[in-house]
């Protein structure tokens, strides 16, 4: 077979590595999608901001353990192959997601269950830090030199379709639960869904065989003895590292996390669009861009990787403010001040059967000149008795928007995943072009992961943490487009480091 493989074991090389990896993404996403709700269960009642903060802390130290799974994993894919090393980040992913969905409350075991949770979350994050660089290790050297881009691109849609079936399921369950069942406890189902998905996942890949090249390199007793220190000890080599990371995939991973990621909490927390209308933007958005990530990995055959990554990063630097500035706008102050009809009110008192208080709810629906309508849900918890203080009131704010703001959100949406298309799509065959076959799998894993895991994953916390960080007893909202500072201060110093540095010449390494 030499070191390509044929047309019909090409597609199932492509989709056995698409499908294993969707499945890791689905696990891994859902947890950054639920982090609102979770954080509800996981900390104290009233903790409000701080425990969405401390929950996005939990989902960031995924992020920040994945350079160490690179390591450990891509050693391992350098010594013993790809295949095994591929079964053993799959199970370890699934049994942590599932693991997540069985493990109590704060109201069963106190500060116990977000310890645990952080545990797994780490277990999560050392897992799909040895599964991209594999994945992408794995088609490539099944793939022909001259198309290695467009064939590697289908592995970059399985992350975008993973949050998509993460979002497609959570949005099910809610639906056939209900609002209150799913709050209480059926946001645990889509952890406990996964399970089912990682045993199809395990069965696919079982089938799988070691890819040609790392097989005519064991055979010819070539396989590097020391893959780390043979990575990062020569100069050459580590140099190569440090563009692929500052000059590469820290801006890509930045770019990929604000439009998948901080689109939706931003749209959520700050702009407070309900539950449903955020997924389905998100939904949306990303079944029409999907397309584009085999789009430009095919283009970036033709032209080179170089430019295209780079036109991404210029695009979303600049597009970034005005985007967001365009949601605050559209669902603020200003879009809520001529109100249609007088507001509908309702009231209910009833008993919580935690506190012994009882508790008095009061909705108000209002629709405004603009088509949104806003929903308010206030809480008033009243003691039943002076021997305890009764918890501080609540109130939920839930917009919805009308059909043409609705499609405008899908469309910045979708302009922002285009950014991510174009930083992505090329980035895999860009990342393995630049290391040899003994040392791949662990060279092109750790950059990847630094600047995809931590620069990128770290989107959602520092943003929220930088916003919290202007709210003043004056200002209690703060300075909602603060976040954005993160994100576009470090894809534009990426994209000044890549334009320097980065040549847009295929190297072709033996494969």
């Amino acid at each position: 077979m030499g070191t390509q493989a044929t047309s019909q074991n090409l597609r199932q090389v492509i989709t056995a590595s698409s499908l294993g990896t969707l499945i890791e993404w689905y696990d891994f996403y859902i947890f950054g999608s639920l982090a609102v709700l979770m954080g509800k269960h996981l900390f104290p009642t009233g903790a409000g901001a701080s425990a969405l903060i401390n929950t996005l802390a939990i989902f960031a130290a995924g992020f920040i353990v994945r350079p160490f799974g690179a390591l450990v994993f891509g050693r391992l894919g350098d010594l013993v192959g790809r295949k095994y090393t591929f079964l053993l980040t799959l199970v370890l992913m699934g049994g942590s997601t599932f693991a997540i969905g069985i493990i109590p409350g704060y109201e069963t075991i106190g500060y116990a269950a977000p310890v645990l949770v952080l545990i797994m979350r780490l277990i999560q994050g050392l897992a799909l830090g040895g599964e991209y660089g594999g994945a992408a290790t794995y088609v490539s050297e099944h793939a022909p030199a001259h198309r290695r881009g467009f064939f590697t691109s289908w592995i970059q849609t399985t992350a975008t379709l993973g949050l998509f079936l993460s979002l497609g399921v959570i949005l099910l369950t809610k639906s056939l639960l209900g609002d209150e069942a799913f709050s209480d406890w059926g946001w645990r189902v889509p952890f406990l869904v996964s399970v089912l998905l990682v045993l199809v996942s395990i069965y696919i890949r079982m089938k799988m065989s070691e890819s040609p090249a790392f097989t005519k390199l064991k055979q010819e007793g070539k396989v590097s003895a020391s893959p780390l220190k043979d990575s990062f000890s020569k100069r050459s080599n580590f140099k190569m590292v440090l563009l692929a990371l500052f000059g590469a995939v820290m801006g890509q991973g930045v770019v990929w996390y604000t439009g998948q990621f901080y689109a939706q909490t931003f749209i959520e927390t700050v702009c407070k669009v309900n539950f449903e209308q955020t997924r389905t933007i998100l939904l949306w958005a990303i079944l029409c861009a999907t397309p584009f990530f085999i789009v430009f990995g095919s283009l970036s055959d033709k032209i080179g990787r170089k430019w295209i990554m780079m036109g991404g990063m210029f695009l979303a630097v600049i597009s970034y403010r005005p985007i967001y500035s365009f949601f605050l706008n559209a669902t603020g102050e200003n879009a809520l001040t001529e109100i249609v009809s007088p507001p509908t009110v309702t009231r209910t008192a009833s008993f919580n059967k935690a506190t012994g208080d009882s508790v008095i709810t009061v909705t108000t629906h209002t629709i405004y000149a603009s088509g949104i309508e806003v929903k308010q849900v206030s809480k008033e918890f009243v003691a039943v008795t002076s021997s305890h203080t009764p918890q501080k009131p609540e109130i939920l704010i839930s917009k919805t928007l009308p059909a043409g703001t609705y499609a405008l959100f899908i469309l910045l949406v979708f302009v922002q995943i285009i950014f991510v298309t174009m930083v992505y799509g090329p980035i895999a065959a860009f990342l393995v072009e630049l290391f040899p076959v003994q040392i791949r799998y662990s060279s092109m894993s750790l950059p990847y992961h630094i600047g995809n895991g931590v620069f990128g994953g770290l989107v959602p916390f520092l943003s929220t943490l930088i916003v919290s960080f202007t709210k003043t007893p004056e200002n209690p909202n703060g300075s909602p487009l603060a976040g954005l500072w993160y994100p576009i201060g470090v894809a534009a110093l990426c994209l000044l480091i890549g334009i320097v540095f980065l040549d847009n010449k295929k190297r072709n390494h033996s494969l």
